[in-house]
């Protein structure tokens, strides 16, 4: 009975401002008496995509990757290549995504381009595993990096003991969900702030590469391809890690429908933001290489506050403090998106009915956000950050390359479909195979059971599609109905509109 209250009156507060669909995550009305109604408002404009790009791009991947890009290619100068080639590579997915989230102006990122191009089974197991795998892997990913710096300083000389990166990590999460489901201006104005911290470290690192550089540091430059690696596989690996630092160019095709002028603004902040990080990584790495040679990159347990404590000692640990600000910026940045698509997807019929339910007072998808924060910290328990990347990496690459694929099978089924950015159609063709090679070289140079299981688990979404979407069996309504009305009295949350 409270149910329909709830919904009854927020369909008036809706019918009195033009039947607006959707649900409002940006404003909080000031005026309660004349409530706003729940829609995605378009307050994202083109700096606010910039930061929302570099801000997710620069997480944790450039302060600890650099290990494991160096460990498979095995030298300075292929080590160099890799990054520079990862952001060439992330620039040209991006602009794939921009001909996409220019074509089809809706949320949730891959989904509604594979729902257009491929049909509903595809887009299900697609927000299937990224709902329950790869969105709360990715949070958990970065906050146990996070954890792993910010304790760091307190046990010098020594790996922090794991129970404590982990309770850190934990903490993390706990604690930027209940930032993201409080306020989205509060979440929004945290992200911006943080990205401007990022940068502000990155740029301290370069300048202090380029003094070392003018004083002759050039040891570990000089011969950059002694020992090189011509592995077929250990460099799909370099790739897969150096990629994972540049994970998160996609983020915008997340909130799209949030985009002021998405036409201008999405492929602008694309072409802007993308070459920005790559600069910024490539340097880096060189500012590593002047005061470090590969084996002691290779053996610190957390690499710029190495770096820090040899350069810019005595304030070295202005190095860890930023390196904890960059990643909880990412982690933000991961937990904001990371609503976006259990609510489009769950709009659509795809997803549990309680995750498209939005805050009646805050307006935030806080049933989405809370169920993102709870499985992170079942991913943080078992794993150690390396076997997660790979495994995330695995999935995620094959749904790049899908989404490539989307690309060039509208060209053909959906031709009529208003094209405002339109590229060359080999740089799909190019994603969809390095995809394939970026998922299949690793499999081939190291056969892991991970990864066998992990396609199972994709698949198993079938059983659950066929059982709850294709018979909609009516016992399973009898089971949620109760469970979603309990949730929904308790966390205040309403159903929003569907979209025509």
């Amino acid at each position: 009975m409270h149910q329909d209250m709830d919904e009854g009156s927020i369909r008036q507060r809706k019918e009195s401002q033009n039947g607006s669909t959707g649900h409002n995550l940006d404003e909080q009305t000031k005026d309660e008496s004349a409530a706003k109604a729940t829609v995605l408002q378009k307050d994202v404009g083109l700096l606010s995509g910039i930061c929302l790009i570099v801000g997710t791009m620069i997480g944790s991947g450039i302060f600890i990757s650099p290990k494991s890009v160096l460990m498979y290619t095995g030298a300075v100068g292929p080590c160099l290549i890799v990054w520079a080639a990862c952001g060439v590579l992330s620039t040209l997915g991006a602009l794939c995504y921009a001909e996409l989230g220019t074509m089809i102006t809706k949320s949730g990122g891959e989904y509604p381009y594979f729902m257009e191009a491929f049909g509903p089974i595809v887009a299900y197991l697609y927000s299937w595993t990224t709902v329950m795998v790869l969105k709360p892997s990715s949070f958990a990913i970065i906050t146990l990096s996070l954890a792993e710096y910010a304790s760091t300083p307190f046990y010098p000389g020594c790996t922090p003991p794991s129970v404590v990166t982990k309770c850190l990590a934990a903490a993390a999460i706990l604690l930027i969900t209940t930032v993201n489901c409080l306020s989205v201006k509060l979440a929004a104005f945290v992200q911006n702030f943080l990205t401007a911290a990022k940068l502000l470290i990155i740029f301290v690192i370069v300048v202090a590469g380029i003094v070392m550089l003018a004083q002759g540091k050039t040891e570990s430059l000089s011969n950059a391809f002694e020992g090189s690696s011509t592995s077929f596989g250990a460099i799909g690996l370099a790739f897969y890690n150096g990629l994972w630092a540049y994970d998160g160019w996609n983020q915008l095709n997340f909130i799209t429908e949030e985009l002021k002028n998405p036409f201008r603004n999405l492929p602008l902040a694309i072409i802007i933001g993308i070459p920005l990080v790559t600069v910024c990584y490539v340097m880096v790495n060189i500012a590593y290489f002047t005061v470090m040679t590969p084996a002691d990159l290779l053996s610190s347990p957390a690499v710029a506050v190495t770096f820090g404590d040899r350069v810019l000692y005595p304030m070295s640990w202005i190095v860890p403090l930023f390196v904890a600000f960059s990643t909880f910026g990412a982690a933000n940045g991961s937990c904001f998106t990371a609503g976006r698509l259990s609510y489009v997807a769950s709009r659509e019929g795809h997803m549990v009915e309680i995750l498209s339910f939005i805050s009646l007072k805050r307006y935030t998808p806080a049933p989405a956000l809370i169920f993102n924060g709870i499985v992170a910290i079942f991913y943080i328990i078992p794993a150690d950050i390396n076997t997660l990347i790979n495994y995330f990496s695995f999935a995620q690459w094959a749904f790049y390359g899908m989404a490539a694929l989307s690309l060039i099978v509208m060209r053909f089924t959906r031709k009529h479909f208003n094209r405002p950015v339109k590229v060359p159609i080999v740089i799909p063709a190019l994603m969809v195979l390095m995809s394939v090679y970026l998922v299949i070289a690793p499999i081939i140079d190291q056969p892991s059971m991970l990864y066998l299981y992990c396609v199972i688990f994709i698949f198993s979404g079938l059983i659950l599609y066929f059982i709850f979407i294709y018979r909609k069996v009516k016992w399973a309504r009898k089971i949620t109905g109760p469970i979603t009305t309990y949730l929904q009295l308790m966390m205040e949350v309403v159903p929003p509109e569907k979209i025509d």
